[in-house]
C-alpha cells in the first residue's frame, strides 16, 4: 500500500489542522496515524478501521482530535482541534491490510501497520 500525507503546516496555539491521507494499492483493513518528536519514540494518535469505522485515540488526543474516512477517495483524515505547542511533531499515517482479532489492542502498536506514509510536520507556536 502507497501512502501519501498531506495538511500539515505552522498555526498558533489553539488552532486546527487537517491531515490527510490517500492509500492506494490493496485493500484497507484500518488505518492510523502516529506522531513523532525528534529524539522521541513514535507514539500512536488514533486508528480507524475500514469496514465498521470503530476508531481508537490515544487518551491526550480524546475529544481534540477526530479520524475519519472516505472510503470512495480511499482516504483518512485527522482533524486536529484546540492544537497545542506539545502537538507539534511529525505525523505519519499508516495501513494495514490484514484483518485482527484484537484490533483494539494492536491499533496503537507500530508493529501492526504494514506501511507508512512520508509524514508532515506540524508546528504549534505558542
Amino acid at each position: 500500500v502507497q501512502l501519501q500525507a498531506s495538511g500539515g503546516g505552522l498555526v498558533q496555539a489553539g488552532g486546527s489542522l487537517r491531515l490527510s491521507c490517500a492509500a492506494s494499492g490493496r485493500a484497507l483493513y484500518a488505518m492510523g496515524w502516529f506522531r513523532q518528536v525528534p529524539g522521541e519514540e513514535r507514539e500512536f494518535v488514533s486508528s480507524i478501521t475500514w469496514g465498521r469505522s470503530s476508531i481508537n485515540y490515544a487518551d491526550s488526543m480524546k475529544g481534540r482530535f477526530t479520524i475519519s474516512r472516505d472510503k470512495s477517495k480511499n482516504t483518512v483524515y485527522l482533524q486536529m482541534n484546540s492544537l497545542e505547542p506539545e502537538d507539534m511533531a511529525v505525523y505519519y499515517c499508516a495501513a494495514r491490510t490484514l484483518y485482527s482479532t484484537d484490533w483494539g489492542t494492536q491499533s496503537k502498536l507500530i508493529r501492526a501497520y504494514e506501511s507508512w506514509g512520508q509524514g508532515t510536520q506540524v508546528t504549534v507556536s505558542s
